[in-house]
């Protein structure tokens, strides 16, 4: 009974904060923010120089969301009437790849990373080639899925996402 109870009051408060990607119902400014640092993989702590304001993105009513790490600069919309992210742009800087951390990933591996992140979308929909760019490799892709457009660079030595591009489609 109080593991029941404790997972009832753990999935209360992440209603309550407005965790998960696509809420399917309104958000407020704490929501936004929860959904924005979620995405990123970014810890609240770690997060400042945070704004956020009310605006239109493609005539969706969205939170525009902004706000800075030591590692980088994070820019989202999130839909205010369900929590949807329908912009993202974001990129963490090289130099920290490697005291971030994580794991090593193979191009299977790097697609399903990003399929993860879009919830609902396919591994088999995301188009990912190598590349290197000042001698270290990178995995490079896109995915289009549900009228967005993802484009991304994954560091294959930490499995890090540290470009991320999110644009609605008309």
């Amino acid at each position: 009974m109080k593991t029941l109870a404790l997972t009832l009051a753990c999935a209360l408060c992440l209603a309550l904060a407005g965790c998960g990607e696509a809420q399917n119902r309104p958000v407020n400014t704490d929501g936004a923010l929860a959904v924005a640092l979620k995405n990123a993989d970014v810890p609240k702590d770690e997060a400042y120089n945070v704004k956020i304001k009310e605006d239109k993105e493609g005539g969706i009513p969205v939170y525009k969301v902004e706000f800075e790490t030591s590692y980088g600069d994070y820019d989202f919309e999130i839909a205010t009437a369900d929590g949807r992210i329908v912009g993202a742009d974001y990129e963490v800087k090289e130099a920290w790849l490697d005291r971030l951390g994580g794991k090593p990933v193979d191009m299977e591996a790097a697609k399903r990373l990003v399929q993860q992140k879009v919830e609902g979308s396919s591994a088999d929909n995301v188009r990912i080639w190598q590349e290197a760019d000042d001698g270290r490799m990178r995995y490079e892709g896109e995915l289009f899925y549900n009228g967005m457009k993802y484009e991304f660079e994954i560091d294959p030595r930490t499995g890090r996402i540290f470009d991320w591009n999110a644009d609605l489609r008309k």
